[in-house]
């Protein structure tokens, strides 16, 4: 716990917009930034589980931090950081594709979102052993693994479908292409023709 705290607070007394906001109101309200940012949380769990739109909220905040932790770790020389994003992503992108079969069902379940919302705070927590990095060593990356030749093949047969696909329809657009203007060229050549004879005439 006393490591959690003391690297909450090292985030929310780092200079960015956010803490200048935090700032500003521990200031004029005289509360500890961290009561407030405690108290914030707690007021998104209660919207979790009974307020309008939980699913989209869920979404947003498991996205929202990650992706600017993401930019953040692309922009440092560090290459720890990008591996722990890249593995959350990773983990978010197989819960996504999982959630798109199950959340018909799982949406009916009281509490899912907020279940949803601490599985992902879980996958991003900023330690070691992490959601995501227990997920991937433990199930995505042996799977990943046993399958990779088929899957590797699969692609490359996909890839062979679309390009071939692709070069079919530019070859068909090319050859439209040709006969509508060979079919301008001849509507006015007859028209130049129509037209010289109206003059003779």
């Amino acid at each position: 716990m006393d490591t959690w705290r003391a690297k909450l607070d090292k985030a929310l007394y780092e200079k960015n917009a956010f803490t200048d906001v935090l700032a500003t109101v521990e200031t004029k309200t005289g509360i500890k930034r961290t009561y407030f940012v405690a108290a914030l949380l707690v007021v998104v769990a209660l919207w979790l589980v009974v307020g309008y739109a939980a699913a989209f909220i869920s979404s947003f905040l498991g996205f929202l931090y990650p992706a600017y932790a993401s930019v953040k770790a692309i922009e440092s020389d560090r290459k720890d950081d990008d591996t722990q994003w890249l593995t959350y992503w990773v983990v978010y992108s197989a819960f996504s594709l999982f959630e798109f079969f199950t959340d018909l069902f799982l949406s009916w379940f009281p509490f899912y979102y907020l279940a949803k919302m601490l599985f992902l705070g879980w996958c991003m927590a900023p330690i070691a052993s992490n959601g995501s990095s227990f997920l991937y060593s433990r199930f995505i990356r042996p799977f990943v693994l046993k399958h990779q030749k088929k899957i590797d093949e699969s692609l490359d047969q996909v890839g062979g479908i679309a390009a071939s696909t692709l070069n079919e329809a530019k070859d068909l657009a090319e050859q439209q292409a040709s006969e509508f203007a060979a079919e301008q060229v001849k509507k006015s050549m007859q028209s130049s023709s129509a037209d010289s004879s109206s003059h003779v005439d």
